[in-house]
C-alpha cells in the first residue's frame, strides 16, 4: 500500500491541530481507512482533539530508557525497538504515533530520528497518513517524512497571519521540500468569509487558497467542556466547510 501523506503546518495558535483533527474525522467517517495520525509537535494535543488516550509518547520512552538499568534480557537495540514500538496507539478506525517532548535538556535530534524510523516502519500499512507539525517547518525540514503529497498551510483570518504563512511558504522553496500540492486554509473567519484585505494579502503572498473555515462556537464549547473538538456534529458550519475543502483535495 502506498499511502497519501498529508502534512499540516502553520504558525502556533492558528488552530492547525483542530484542522488536522477535522480532516482525520472526515476520512474516518467516509471509511477511508486504515489511517495513521502522527503528532509531530513536541507540545502534543492532537489526541485530545481526536478524543483518544495516549499512554506513552516517543519522548516519554526515550526518558524512561535513559533511567532504566535493565533491558529485560534483550540487547540494547532489541530493547529500544520493543519500547518504541509500544508508542503506537491502536484504535478501531485509526492508529496514532505521538512524538511528545522530553524531560531532559538538549535538542530533539534523537526523538526526531526515532519518529522518522517509526514512520518508515509503519507507513506501508496505511491508506493515509496525516501529520500535525509544530509551528513552522522545522520537523519537516529534518526529513522525518519520506515525502509530502499535500502540504496544508493554516492561517487565522488576519492579514498578519497570512503574512506569517507567506514566510513559511517561502521556506518551502528554500528548503527544497518539494511537496506535491501546497494549499492554504484560512481558519476561524467570522461568518466563514475571508475579508477583502485578507484576500488581497493572500494574492500578494502568492498563496493558493483552497477554503475558509468559520469561527464556530461549537468548536469552542466542545473544547471548554473537555469534548474532542473534531466530534462536533456533521451539520455544524465548520464540518460543512471542511467537507467542501476535502472534496476539492480529492482525497
Amino acid at each position: 500500500m502506498t499511502p497519501k501523506i498529508i502534512a499540516v503546518a502553520g504558525k502556533g495558535g492558528t488552530g492547525k491541530t483542530t484542522v488536522c483533527g477535522l480532516i482525520i474525522n472526515h476520512l474516518v467517517k467516509a471509511g477511508k481507512t486504515p489511517l495513521l495520525a502522527v503528532d509531530a509537535d513536541p507540545n502534543s494535543n492532537l489526541n485530545e482533539v481526536l478524543g483518544i488516550d495516549v499512554e506513552m509518547t516517543l519522548g516519554d520512552i526515550r526518558d524512561n530508557m535513559l533511567k532504566s538499568e535493565t533491558t529485560a534480557g534483550m540487547s540494547k537495540q532489541e530493547y529500544a525497538e520493543y519500547m518504541f514500538s509500544s508508542a503506537l496507539s491502536e484504535g478501531d478506525h485509526f492508529d496514532m504515533l505521538v512524538m511528545g517532548r522530553t524531560q531532559g535538556q538538549g535538542c530533539y535530534c534523537f526523538v526526531n530520528g526515532v519518529l522518522k524510523s517509526q514512520i518508515e516502519k509503519y507507513l506501508g500499512g496505511y491508506r493515509y497518513m496525516i501529520v500535525d507539525n509544530e509551528a513552522g517547518l522545522e520537523h519537516i525540514s529534518r526529513g522525518i517524512l519520506p515525502r509530502m503529497d499535500i502540504l496544508l498551510l493554516i492561517s487565522d483570518s488576519s492579514r498578519r497571519g497570512i503574512q506569517a504563512v507567506g514566510r513559511i511558504a517561502q521556506m518551502i522553496g528554500e528548503l527544497k521540500l518539494n511537496p506535491g500540492v501546497v494549499k492554504l486554509i484560512v481558519n476561524r473567519a467570522p461568518g466563514g468569509v475571508a475579508d477583502e484585505g485578507v484576500l488581497e494579502e493572500i494574492k500578494k503572498q502568492g498563496l493558493d487558497l483552497i477554503g475558509v473555515l468559520p469561527q464556530d462556537e461549537l468548536v469552542y464549547r466542545y473544547d471548554c467542556e473537555g469534548k474532542p473538538s473534531s466530534a462536533v456534529p456533521e451539520d455544524s458550519a465548520v464540518k460543512r466547510a471542511m467537507s467542501d475543502i476535502i472534496s476539492k483535495l480529492d482525497l
